[in-house]
């Protein structure tokens, strides 16, 4: 399936989450194409990564606006807080320093508490899909974020991946 077929699919199924096409098909046509058929944004291959964060960031921005809430600065679950203009982590009150990718995990456990979250997720997510699915770099990592922000908060779903609970 391609990316028109799975555009046309979640907006069928009334999901409106911002959707940001990524492909090698750059003609005008499908360029339209995409942006009817409910894509936000488009942008053709090869492109600039530096490019693609600030319309994610725009996106971000837009969804927030639009819903009245102004931009996000924290995320927050169960005392652990972290700060996206400082780039830190606060458990229960104490002060972490995470590193860029520690950053970007914690990150997207706290945007999906309670949820188990795949070995592939979360390559995909913090890593890029390009990434070695038979590294154990979210093992290291995961491990890291025990030891910087409590073992207890992140449990380990045998056979699933892992939980912020």
């Amino acid at each position: 399936m391609d990316g028109f077929e799975v555009l046309e699919r979640i907006r069928g199924q009334g999901v409106n989450v911002p959707v940001i096409m990524l492909t090698a098909r750059s003609s005008v046509a499908d360029r339209v194409a995409g942006l009817e058929g409910g894509a936000d944004d488009y942008m053709p291959k090869p492109f600039s990564f530096e490019e693609l964060l600030a319309r994610i960031r725009l996106r971000l921005r837009s969804e927030s606006s639009a819903s009245g809430q102004g931009e996000v600065t924290r995320l927050s679950h169960n005392g652990l807080v972290l700060d996206y203009l400082t780039r830190k982590a606060e458990v229960d009150g104490e002060w972490v320093d995470l590193s860029a990718r520690e950053f970007t995990l914690a990150e997207t456990f706290l945007r999906n508490p309670g949820q188990v979250l795949s070995r592939e997720q979360l390559l995909s997510n913090v890593w890029g899909f390009d990434f070695d699915p038979g590294s154990n770099v979210v093992d290291v990592y995961v491990r890291y974020l025990r030891g910087k922000l409590g073992k207890e908060r992140f449990e380990t779903v045998r056979g699933m991946g892992y939980r912020l609970v």
